[in-house]
């Protein structure tokens, strides 16, 4: 991910090696006929792909919770890694998961990152956007993000964002209140002191007193006409809208393959960066 300014960072634009990875599930409920698919591609940056996915179905206490994430690290893959591997844990290790979701999510969202920020000073260095899909039973979604990886559903065949993209320009209040500041340079994006593209994330040692890394949470019923959700990182969403991703996926009717043909489009659109992308499909 290009979050980090390369002046500060020292990242490089050279092409790399491409690299993919793709795969797919489903629900295992009789009653409800869930589908998944995911695909990943490296972008031309001249380092360690950083984008990192969870796609998964699992039984609690009775219930089938789908869990679907994008995590988009930037200053390494340490972060991104890391979420992929604690973050849901720690959310269904929340007493009030059951009962008040939200208050879970801003909680399992506070403490991973405290744990992030007390390790070994390398995983502290790093950071990672995260968005976050609880769906309950098929019926209900629970969505939490921080940073500019977007979830989308389409109902009807109309896309609804249900994701904020937290970005220095729209959150510059906050960041100076903190006593950071916003600056285009160097480059041509705002970003916060000039270095991090986004205004909230995981870690980012250096510059949490000026980032905050509490989510935004929305949930939505799962009704007949809500065909499919996509959950993916911004090198799918600086290259297509909500609705060019929508009005292609909706056509496709495996997951996978839609998955695999909106990463495919946004390299034909010339993203340069990681692209990570799953799209669950909530209608038959």
């Amino acid at each position: 991910m290009d979050k980090l300014c390369c002046f500060r960072a020292g990242c490089s634009q050279s092409a790399g090696h491409s690299s993919s990875n793709a795969g797919k599930g489903k629900s295992n409920q009789g009653n409800v006929r869930v589908t998944y698919g995911y695909s990943l591609v490296k972008g031309k940056a001249n380092h360690p792909m950083e984008d990192f996915h969870v796609a998964k179905f699992v039984q609690v206490k009775g219930h089938e919770l789908g869990l679907f994430a994008i995590f988009d690290g930037h200053l390494g893959d340490s972060v991104p890694a890391y979420l992929q591997k604690h973050l849901f844990a720690n959310i269904l290790k929340e007493e009030e998961f059951w009962t008040h979701p939200d208050r879970a999510l801003s909680k399992a969202y506070d403490r991973t990152d405290k744990a992030i920020l007390s390790h070994n000073p390398d995983l502290g260095r790093g950071g990672s956007t995260a968005v976050t899909a609880i769906l309950i039973n098929g019926r209900k979604l629970w969505i939490a993000n921080v940073g500019d990886s977007r979830a989308v559903v389409a109902k009807g065949g109309e896309a609804i964002q249900l994701t904020v993209d937290h970005e220095p320009s729209t959150e510059r209040g906050s960041i100076e209140n903190r006593g950071g500041f916003v600056s285009n340079m160097p480059g041509d994006v705002p970003r916060v002191n000039g270095q991090l593209a986004v205004s909230r994330a995981f870690g980012d040692k250096s510059l949490k007193s000026h980032l905050r890394s509490d989510p935004d949470i929305t949930v939505q019923d799962i009704f007949s006409d809500t065909e499919l959700l996509i959950i993916a990182s911004d090198g799918l969403w600086k290259v297509m809208t909500n609705q060019e991703a929508v009005d292609l996926a909706v056509k496709i009717k495996d997951p996978q393959a839609a998955a695999k043909q909106l990463t495919t489009e946004a390299v034909n659109r010339e993203s340069k960066d990681d692209i990570s992308c799953v799209v669950v499909r909530l209608k038959a």
